[in-house]
């Protein structure tokens, strides 16, 4: 239908003549009430948000130095975020001359994944990112259910 022909029937029946799928050859129109259909497009918008799911992600710093009791609490600390639905970064933080024992932190990032290794997986093995190595795990749903 030419253009004018819908405008004029719009007109007619008192709504709007709108343009649904623009890049479409022709372009597909409609006549409905225009507000009534940007009500509909953001009620999906709003709908879809919704159903997104946010994954926040905590974090838990250790020290090259960390004592053996601070583990085990981080570590317990650790096991509940991820069986709350959070992702765990675990960051070893080196100040000073500290820096010059790395394997001090990824000893301590390699016992803190064993210890969770029952329900987590890890999404990114433990690597330098500035005075800080870091390594992030997430709850491994199959692991978790078979531990339960």
């Amino acid at each position: 239908m030419p253009p004018r022909d819908a405008l004029k029937l719009a007109e007619a029946k008192g709504l709007d003549l709108v343009e649904i799928v623009p890049n479409a050859k022709p372009p597909v129109c409609k006549i409905i009430d225009y507000g009534k259909y940007k009500y509909e497009i953001q009620k999906k918008e709003k709908n879809q948000r919704k159903k997104q799911a946010v994954v926040e992600v905590k974090e838990i710093r250790f020290h090259p130095n960390t004592d053996e009791h601070d583990f085990e609490f981080k570590a317990r600390h650790c096991r509940q975020f991820l069986l709350d639905g959070y992702k765990v970064k675990a960051t070893v933080i080196y100040k000073g001359r500290e820096l010059i024992y790395p394997e001090k932190g990824e000893e301590i990032l390699n016992r803190l994944i064993e210890k969770v290794n029952d329900i987590a997986r890890v999404e990114s093995p433990p690597k330098f990112e500035g005075r800080a190595m870091t390594a992030i795990l997430t709850l491994d749903k199959s692991k978790a259910k078979k531990s339960n």
